[in-house]
């Protein structure tokens, strides 16, 4: 096989299932659209894949999928992971080993949760196999690009091994779900929104699933998914007949999203019929109907997971878990998670506290626009009555104010019992590894460098509340 090449001759399914028949240990990286793919497979079997939208907004939310039923996997765990391992323009907060310093940040966090026992080296592999699975089904959707296989510098820990034949069969069925809703839909990370005019009557709402509509401020359907913790197809599948209506629109996905491969190409659209959708539909509605029940993380069969039992990893105590066996490691009997047990408020209140009225007017702009209430303060000195009087569910900080900086303010904050919870993000231009370590012992919760785009202080607030 050629150790490169252009996906207009060699499409993206063949190429994987050719170098399924290799012994060799490589690494497939591809680009397409400035988008790079990385498919690490040893002997055949893909031991993790990964692409660059994104990888830790992917791993956060497959975490809080699994976080149902692993108690252990706490919002701090998460955000504690992502300020270590989540690279900036300079450097994440430490370096966690540096014979791994090749190796995807993500699959070093996913490591560290292990060695940490956050997570049994089982559950981890459960978690890889969806994280695989999520970019292996952009990956097949490349119709131009370009490839290269390579061997990487430093071999990863292997966690797990994964059969390249079943991961591209689920990989397969998806996208043919997906297929439903074309042309209505084009990608999972298209945003819907409720329209002001919209008919839709109350006796309605619950087959939306309670207090939706509150969440449909500008979360895609893969992160509206997870705040349900709802399959994406099954969200799809219930908001497309108000989608038809044009009672909800769809926005485009945010930046950087628009630039994966969309479940479509638009000449495709010219050879599609009404019957052909509508015997998709009819065909996904049956499969529906045979499982009623939307499981986060679905039973993995032995066939499809191999996981690999870390040496350095002891078994964490049994008082924390049972250890799972690969076909029943979570739990079938969860509690389902609805919009309504997330949240019982409609609107949440965020204040932001900047000496800039340029970015609180910027801030008000991105959260107001989403349905938010937002209380922009720019005087620090008068801030903390301002937070008591107004009890926000979020905290918005700059660090860098003329009288007070945002370290000793968030310490004074933290003091009130009723704030010892509360989430707490800087904003603020420092990069440094310092600047994160102060952040993170005055108590503070995350981090949002300037300049930031709509993108990710959304993705701010998805991780703190919701």
């Amino acid at each position: 096989m050629n150790n490169s090449g252009a996906f207009t001759k060699l499409r993206p399914l063949s190429l994987l299932r050719q170098l399924s028949n290799c012994s060799d240990t490589t690494c497939l990286q591809a680009l397409s659209n400035s988008v790079s793919w990385s498919i690490y497979l040893e002997q055949g079997k893909i031991t993790y894949a990964t692409h660059s939208v994104e990888p830790f907004d992917r791993l956060e939310r497959h975490l809080r999928r699994l976080s149902h039923q692993i108690p252990l996997l706490t919002t701090e765990v998460r955000v504690q992971l992502r300020l270590m391992f989540e690279p900036d323009s300079h450097s994440q907060l430490i370096e966690y080993d540096s014979n791994s310093r090749n190796h995807p940040p993500e699959y070093q966090a996913i490591s560290w949760l292990i060695s940490q026992q956050h997570l049994h080296s089982t559950q981890a592999a459960v978690l890889i196999q969806e994280l695989v699975k999520e970019v292996i089904e952009s990956f097949l959707l490349i119709k131009e690009g370009i490839y290269e296989l390579t061997e990487p510098l430093n071999r990863m820990p292997k966690i797990c091994r994964l059969d390249v034949e079943k991961i591209l069969e689920r990989c397969q069925v998806r996208l043919q779900n997906w297929q439903a809703f074309v042309p209505k839909i084009s990608s999972p990370y298209q945003r819907p929104y409720l329209l002001i005019n919209s008919k839709i009557e109350e006796k309605d709402l619950p087959k939306l699933q309670p207090d939706l509509t509150n969440w449909m401020k500008g979360f895609s359907l893969c992160h509206l998914a997870v705040i349900l913790n709802q399959d994406e197809i099954q969200l799809a599948r219930n908001l497309y007949p108000y989608i038809v209506k044009g009672e909800i629109i769809l926005h485009e996905p945010d930046p950087p999203f628009d630039k994966l491969p969309k479940i479509f190409e638009e000449r495709c659209l010219q050879r599609a019929t009404p019957t052909l959708f509508s015997k998709l539909i009819t065909l996904v509605d049956t499969k529906e109907k045979l499982n009623t029940t939307v499981k986060s993380y679905p039973d993995i069969s032995e066939e499809n997971v191999a996981p690999v039992h870390l040496p350095q990893i002891s078994t964490p105590p049994k008082e924390n878990f049972q250890e799972p066996t690969i076909s029943n490691n979570i739990n079938p009997t969860y509690q389902r998670v609805t919009a309504a047990t997330v949240t019982a408020q409609t609107v949440h209140k965020i204040v932001s506290v900047d000496d800039s009225p340029t970015i609180l007017k910027e801030i008000s702009h991105f959260l107001e626009n989403e349905s938010f209430s937002v209380v922009t303060i720019n005087d620090p000195l008068k801030a903390v009555l301002s937070i008591i009087r107004h009890k926000p569910d979020l905290i918005l900080l700059d660090l860098n104010m003329v009288g007070i900086d945002g370290y000793e303010l968030c310490r004074i904050i933290r003091n009130n019992l009723t704030f010892q919870n509360t989430p707490i993000i800087f904003v603020t231009g420092n990069k440094g590894i310092v600047d994160k370590v102060k952040a993170k012992l005055v108590g503070a919760s995350g981090y949002l460098t300037k300049p930031f785009s709509r993108a990710e202080l959304l993705k701010t607030v998805f991780m703190h509340l919701t």
